[in-house]
């Protein structure tokens, strides 16, 4: 998933280098998104500069090496201002792998086979709906993190209803 209009939004805050924006970024997000390997922070950061969203000088430092500070540009704003304000599509459209997993267990014509991996689905998404939940109840967490966790929830309660969806069509 691009990260490019994160790392503006957090530029938009000030100049940055970056381990800051990599902190700056999962702080915000929380721990539902996982860590940002730094590696493809400074990729992304590579491509912004490229194309005009950033650029970047050098702070000389006495003991370590020169550190790179990276600003947003007015191109970078525009392009920031033009991604808030536009809607989001799924980027993988309706591609599922737990879709398509229903599809192989229908074509054996086992119905115990379906079960079974409606079965497992089911045991991983109540984990990962606790999971989220515990998650959630943590009052120190800023509001959109729990907002995102919120969604997260959603999602995966939206699973367990396809779910039963499945069994509704294919095990009644």
């Amino acid at each position: 998933m691009p990260i490019q209009h994160a790392v503006l939004a957090l530029l938009r805050e000030g100049p940055s280098h970056g381990y800051e924006l990599k902190s700056a970024f999962e702080s915000a997000v929380g721990p539902q998104w996982g860590a940002l390997n730094i590696g493809h922070l400074y990729q992304v950061l590579d491509r912004l500069s490229r194309d005009g969203f950033v650029d970047s000088s050098r702070l000389a430092q006495e003991v370590k090496p020169d550190r790179v500070v990276y600003r947003m540009t007015d191109a970078g704003q525009r392009e920031l201002g033009e991604w808030m304000t536009s809607a989001s599509p799924r980027t993988a459209g309706f591609r599922d792998d737990l879709f398509l997993k229903v599809v192989a267990a229908t074509r054996t014509g086992d119905r115990d086979t379906v079960s079974e991996v409606l079965a497992a689905q089911r045991a991983h998404l109540l984990r990962e709906l606790r999971n989220l939940e515990t998650l959630r109840r943590d009052r120190d967490r800023e509001t959109v993190v729990r907002l995102l966790l919120a969604a997260a929830a959603r999602h995966v309660t939206a699973d367990l209803t396809f779910l039963e969806d499945v069994e509704a069509e294919l095990l009644a």
